[in-house]
């Protein structure tokens, strides 16, 4: 399975930002632990990051025909973006969204999602880990063992 891993803006920026929120391991970190556990599921990935929703809306529109699956850290675009919610929904490639943060437990704007609508799960608070339980969703999803419902 191939699963393309899409970062928002200021994930580059993991290790420095806010580190009592998001801890202290680098973006750099964040790729070699998803590497290496979708490794050990059998899974390949490829990781994109950007600060800007124009190219992320690109790189969601370029995965059609590639990839089986997305997971998306859309960040702060999460929040206010319609063009990445148009854009999963165009590839119609199985997408979950996750965030390092527990958004839910965080301001109000933090509470809308618009790229949940395009997704057939979210993850939340679980840190790097969040990553990881997105892939096996996806896996799930795309192996028939789970429906849209089960998982969120």
């Amino acid at each position: 399975m191939k699963i393309l891993v899409i970062n928002g803006p200021n994930l580059n920026m993991l290790g420095i930002r806010e580190p009592d929120i998001y801890g202290k391991a680098t973006y750099k970190d964040l790729v070699e632990f998803i590497g290496s556990a979708a490794d050990s599921l059998g899974a390949e990935v490829d990781f994109y990051q950007s600060n800007h929703e124009g190219d992320l809306v690109d790189r969601i529109q370029q995965a059609y025909g590639v990839f089986d699956g997305i997971v998306i850290n859309p960040a702060a675009y999460t929040h206010t973006s319609v063009a990445l919610l148009d854009a999963v929904k165009s590839v119609g490639i199985p997408t979950v969204e996750v965030h390092i943060s527990d958004v839910r437990e965080r301001e109000d704007f933090r509470q809308v999602s618009y790229i949940r609508l395009g997704c057939i799960g979210a993850v939340m608070g679980k840190g790097f880990d969040g990553y990881v339980e997105a892939i096996k969703i996806l896996m799930d999803y795309t192996a028939g063992q789970s429906s849209k419902e089960d998982v969120q």
